[in-house]
């Protein structure tokens, strides 16, 4: 507990104590009224403070106004006992709630806790340590065993392992060498590590994720929003009724004017809205550390609505569901030597950082001679021209050749393929093949089992690729061949075939799908872990790239959505149902209390299950 719950609770059990007395000792008069009215000044008196300050700052109709004028009304009323049990049993009530709302601030706190507190920089052998956002691009900083990693960048010296729990949620470390990049957030086990830094600390992974935890509740669900606006018009409608009950009862019914005061009390004491105005909110607040607990990202609670809600799920393919390593599997020359042909591609795509270039440099082996290149030009979604030792070399896809009206062969392997043309004439193609992500078929089954009605894979590559990719993962459609307007353009068409209430998500790399990602209702990305683009451009980020965890990121979005919609029907039967009883003289002050904390609690309870991460 922290120390002003503490206290709470220490004033609960004082005015428990006082309360206990004033009804058992044989006090009769003003004497048992001091100790009931002691009793209601310890459990109470914060309640009427923060009544009187909203009423000077105009803000009137709140759940603390409805507490004061409902127990301050039974005092006038000769009804001390009822007043101190209502207040104490709000309080207590209130302490269930904030300890509730802690619990769930804690299952986010691992994300908190990556916030690193300093960064070691070396200065003539003897290590200082700074404020990380003192730390420029291109310093080298070490980090010891037992330290977090403080700012993004490259290793420079040392192999270690790295714990990167707190981001995606995995327990398996990973090994890092000379070379290897490192993302802030993440905790050096074992090695001494030198690393050069690639970004200041306000553009680094922990900045970034911590600014989006931080501002998560500014997007509110559309649940959310309706709780908002019916609690600000909900009490004052409340307030009119109870006056009206007053007014009204002694004047159409033998009801007397104590009789009707004390049903307006009761009246205001069963209308408080605490289990709606809190309920919902922390069924979210859980839901979303629940996310945060598998390694998802969730940016706000209108983005956990919308996955929740998800009818189709689009694929990107490189990355999402295929590991993204390409190799070169086969080399189909003409008029030029196998060796050539490869050295060609290499040299062409040497600029490129798309994975397919990587793999072709690999193959090759060697460190391209930037002489040996004159102008390279990039073509969205075709491939490269580049001159090359004063040559021009096309390096692409069919639709390449077929611009520059060049002939090109058919390749019965299945892969991407690189067709090559050099000053105009055709030289071979290159065959590169990826491979499927081990976890992406049960995920595919999971989704559908989950109640996702069609899977969609969008990919720029062969229709031959696509289609044996497809085919082996079980998914509904494919598209293949595709520029990133032609995804775009396939996103809205299945937009327009969802349903009203359905929403479309799409999964993608988050670095070269970022205008499909804005599309769609929700944008999912892979491989956030590091990567600045999927962390800007999704709604959602998968810390890693487990495709297996996207059937549990919306297990957990349904959960909680349906969770926070128990807990308005069951609020608003409950006390519907019990208001009407008060109104017509049939619901004594206890069962008010019932209808107000009781019911709250209940609710917050039901929320509390939107932490539970099933394994």
């Amino acid at each position: 507990m922290t120390g002003k719950q503490k206290k709470t609770l220490y004033r609960i059990l004082l005015s428990g104590v006082l309360f206990a007395l004033g009804l058992l000792l044989p006090l009769e008069g003003i004497g048992r009224l001091c100790i009931l009215l002691a009793a209601y000044a310890v459990i109470g008196w914060d309640v009427l403070w923060r009544a009187a300050r909203n009423i000077v700052n105009g803000q009137v109709f709140d759940e603390n106004f409805l507490m004061a004028l409902a127990t301050v009304g039974a005092f006038f009323t000769g009804e001390y006992p009822e007043a101190v049990a209502v207040m104490l049993f709000y309080q207590i009530g209130e302490l269930f709630q904030s300890v509730a709302v802690g619990r769930s601030r804690r299952s986010i706190a691992a994300l908190m806790d990556i916030r690193p507190d300093y960064a070691n920089i070396e200065e003539n052998g003897v290590l200082r340590q700074v404020d990380p956002e003192e730390v420029a691009v291109g310093d080298t900083i070490v980090i010891k065993a037992g330290e977090r990693v403080p700012l993004d960048g490259v290793v420079l010296e040392g192999t270690s392992s790295l714990d990167t729990a707190a981001l995606t949620g995995e327990s398996l470390p990973r090994s890092v060498a000379p070379g290897d990049g490192v993302v802030s957030g993440c905790v050096n086990q074992s090695g001494l590590l030198r690393v050069r830094t690639t970004k200041v600390y306000g553009e680094s992974t922990v900045a970034r994720i911590l600014d989006l935890v931080e501002n998560a509740s500014s997007k509110k669900a559309k649940v959310e929003n309706f709780i908002t606006r019916f609690a600000r018009y909900y009490t004052p409608v409340v307030v009119v009724a109870a006056v009206l009950l007053v007014v009204l009862s002694p004047l159409l019914t033998p009801v007397s004017w104590p009789e009707g005061i004390h049903r307006a009390l009761i009246f205001l004491v069963i209308s408080c809205p605490c289990a709606l105005v809190i309920s919902v909110p922390l069924s979210f607040f859980g839901g979303i550390g629940g996310e945060s607990k598998i390694g998802v990202l969730v940016k706000g609670s209108s983005y956990l609505e919308a996955l929740a809600d998800t009818e189709v799920v689009v694929f990107d393919k490189t990355g999402t569901l295929t590991k993204g390593v390409f190799r070169v599997t086969a080399i189909h020359p003409q008029g030029v030597g196998e060796a050539e042909l490869l050295e060609l591609g290499a040299l062409a795509e040497s600029y490129s950082e798309h994975p397919i270039s990587h793999s072709l440099r690999r193959a090759w082996g060697k460190e391209p001679d930037a002489a040996r290149l004159g102008a390279v030009e990039e073509l969205s979604g075709r491939g490269v021209r580049a001159v090359v030792d004063g040559r021009t070399v096309l390096a692409g896809n069919r639709k390449l050749m077929a611009e520059s009206g060049i002939p090109c062969e058919d390749c019965e392997r299945i892969g991407t393929i690189v067709h090559l043309a050099v000053d105009g004439a055709y030289a071979g193609h290159i065959v590169i093949s990826d491979e499927v992500k081990p976890d992406a078929g049960e995920a595919i089954a999971a989704l559908r089992a989950g109640g996702v009605k069609k899977t969609v894979m969008l990919t720029g590559d062969a229709k031959e690729v696509g289609e044996a990719v497809a085919k082996e993962l079980g998914l509904d459609e494919v598209h293949s061949q595709l520029l990133p307007g032609d995804k775009v353009a396939q996103v809205e068409r299945l937009l327009g075939e969802t349903s009203r209430k359905g929403k479309l998500a799409f999964v993608g790399d988050g670095i070269n799908d970022a205008p499909v990602l804005s599309r769609a209702d929700v944008g999912i990305a892979m491989g956030g872990l590091g990567s600045d683009a999927a962390i800007e451009a999704a709604d959602v980020v998968l810390m890693d790239d487990a495709i297996g965890k996207l059937p549990a990121a919306i297990a957990i979005a349904r959960r909680t959505l349906a969770i926070a919609r128990q807990n308005i029907v069951f609020a608003l039967a409950v006390k519907g149902a019990v208001l009407l009883l008060g109104a017509f003289g049939m619901a004594n002050m206890w069962e008010a209390v019932f209808a107000d904390v009781g019911v709250s609690v209940i609710a917050i309870l039901n929320a509390m299950r939107a932490l539970k991460v099933q394994g």
